[in-house]
């Protein structure tokens, strides 16, 4: 009988320090804020945060993650408020969607780790001079860019009797501009000439292509968040003149666009996400972290557009959903 209570006693003290050790587990297991700033709503963007967020819940669980998002609705001014108020709020770590979210976070905060995603030049977009690839400090990321020489061979293989190419894109995305240099200097070193058509903002987008669709025989628009907001305009503008279009991106190129070279905004947001994760549980040091890029872009093509002008799609090429 006295075996019979050691055993039991022995069962029930067993029994108690599972449920402690659990408890205690429970009660330890981190729960993170991360607040998210995207400068604006269209494809591309919503994409990248679609795929930063199912990363972290993928890698940390969905109970223990809270997200904040934000929306600046394009309004750079905005994105400094709410980048402010991440900061007041303390959060875990800010993602940064676009350019200018990058560049409030970073001016609201040296302290909480920031990543940026469908940025497409670090060193542009933060004012960096010998960049090699890592931000340094509290600032890491994913860039959009693609292959821009390579978009601009494809501009001339798909429309070799081009003569003249307009370079469409907004003058306040230094990124933009940024992109319209490297082609612009890859089509005149191949003789085409290439005039900039560049507006402020939404409310020059039709003006301004509607001078690019009078004058050009192919118009190419970098991955520009005021293009990628304004498609229906350009499209409008551009397809009654059966001037084409070749978007930098594929978002752009399924609202105007008849070709692009596009790299995968969800995926380019899920490695952030990764990231992310990485450096919330202490696996990564943010200030030792490379940009990292979408090693596989797709040759894209908008097939009603295609249809509408005419054009004949070469192999190789993936038909936008």
């Amino acid at each position: 009988m006295k075996s019979l209570k050691k055993i039991i006693s022995l069962a029930l003290a067993v029994a108690m320090m599972a449920a402690v050790v659990l408890a205690v587990s429970g009660c330890s297991q981190k729960t993170y804020t991360i607040g998210i700033c995207q400068l604006t709503t269209h494809d591309a963007l919503d994409a990248a945060t679609e795929g930063f967020k199912q990363a972290l819940i993928d890698e940390l669980g969905e109970e223990n993650v809270t997200f904040d998002f934000q929306n600046a609705a394009g309004d750079s001014p905005t994105c400094v408020t709410i980048a402010n108020s991440f900061v007041s709020k303390n959060v875990d770590l800010i993602m940064a969607n676009a350019t200018a979210s990058l560049q409030a976070a970073a001016s609201a905060t040296t302290t909480i780790p920031i990543l940026g995603t469908s940025i497409t030049e670090y060193s542009v977009a933060l004012n960096l001079e010998n960049f090699d690839g890592v931000v340094g400090e509290n600032i890491s990321g994913t860039s959009d860019l693609a292959p821009l020489t390579e978009q601009a061979q494809m501009v001339i293989d798909l429309f070799p009797e081009a003569k003249t190419v307009g370079l469409l894109y907004c003058s306040a995305e230094p990124n933009s501009a940024y992109q319209v240099k490297v082609v612009r200097e890859y089509l005149e070193n191949k003789n085409i000439t290439c005039v900039d058509y560049s507006f402020a903002d939404s409310n020059d987008v039709a003006v301004v292509t509607e001078k690019a669709a009078s004058s050009s025989d192919v118009i190419y628009i970098p991955t520009d968040n005021t293009a990628a907001a304004c498609t229906e305009i350009i499209n409008n503008i551009c397809l009654p003149k059966k001037v084409p279009v070749f978007a930098g991106e594929a978002g752009i190129c399924a609202g105007c666009g008849a070709f692009t070279l596009s790299i995968s905004y969800y995926e380019i947001g899920y490695k952030t996400g990764l990231m992310a994760a990485d450096i919330l549980t202490g696996k990564a040091d943010i200030s030792e972290m490379a940009i990292e890029y979408d090693p596989n872009p797709v040759k894209k093509y908008n097939a009603d557009i295609c249809q509408t002008l005419g054009l004949t799609v070469p192999e190789g090429y993936v038909a936008i959903d």
